[in-house]
């Protein structure tokens, strides 16, 4: 039998998933079936049910459903109860499993396709919402030498450096939290733009030195030249990255979970850059 899937979300018609899914499907031979499925704001839940009774297999969530899922399901995986979100979910039995491979998917990004190893880098992590969250633990496991969060509010990125302290998991980083005009003097490695500035063409009140000799400055934004990669372009960033690759990598991960097998991502993520 077709397994079937689903990509939930709202909006959701704009979402590659399917394209993704179903590239991955016949890449490895898998029958599957892979929809979008646009949720009612109000009703996260009963779409879930809906798609447990008629066997589906999982689902992925996308705005503005994670924490809800997360919420939703009965078994969290270590890393989505780190995320504190979930994008992935596999329903097993009676079991509504919650996962996030949002951070792996980055990780995977920047280390297999643009070949820059994080260990031993400095890391500034711009924004303090969902989505730094979610790759935040990911991050750190690739031992940086440091890892600064800016944030225009600076209690946000306060409070996830205390939660990263209390769990004492990353006492060989050294981390910490800045509001913008504290970047000022300082530069880093690799500069990742977690915000949603790119959605409405804001530029982020970056200073100029910013970004150090060789730097890697990558917006999670895909699909269009935000202002970030712009100010990058012309201030220094020796590399430039969307998130197109987080994307497939992160969808990679969450077709494994389901199938039990590991697609290629570099075909496809040429496939969608053309």
């Amino acid at each position: 039998m077709t397994a079937r899937y689903a990509v939930i979300g709202n909006p959701i018609e704009h979402s590659k998933s399917p394209l993704i899914h179903q590239a991955f499907a016949r890449e490895t031979a898998q029958d599957i079936s892979y929809e979008r499925i646009l949720a009612p704001l109000d009703a996260f839940p009963e779409v879930i049910a809906t798609l447990v009774t008629a066997g589906y297999g999982g689902a992925n969530v996308t705005v503005p459903f994670k924490l809800e899922a997360f919420a939703l399901a009965n078994r969290l995986t270590e890393r989505a109860h780190d995320a504190g979100a979930v994008n992935t979910l596999v329903f097993d039995g009676a079991d509504i499993v919650g996962d996030n491979t949002d951070g792996v998917g980055l990780v995977t990004d920047i280390q297999n396709n643009l070949h820059v190893d994080l260990a031993g880098k400095r890391i500034l992590l711009i924004g303090a919402g969902g989505a730094a969250e979610g790759v935040l633990h990911p991050l750190l496991e690739q031992r940086p030498s440091l890892l600064v969060i800016a944030n225009r509010t600076l209690d946000k990125a306060l409070r996830m450096v205390k939660r990263i302290e209390e769990q004492g998991d990353f006492r060989y980083v050294s981390v910490n939290a800045y509001a913008f005009d504290d970047l000022q003097g300082q530069s880093f490695d690799v500069v990742i733009n977690a915000t949603s500035a790119g959605l409405s063409d804001s530029s982020l009140p970056l200073p100029a030195g910013i970004f150090a000799p060789g730097a890697l400055a990558y917006d999670m934004m895909y699909g269009r030249e935000t202002p970030f990669m712009v100010f990058a372009r012309a201030h220094g960033a020796a590399q430039i990255a969307d998130g197109l690759g987080m994307l497939v990598e992160q969808a990679a991960e969450a077709f494994m979970l389901w199938r039990g097998v590991r697609p290629q991502t570099a075909p496809v993520i040429a496939q969608l850059r053309t």
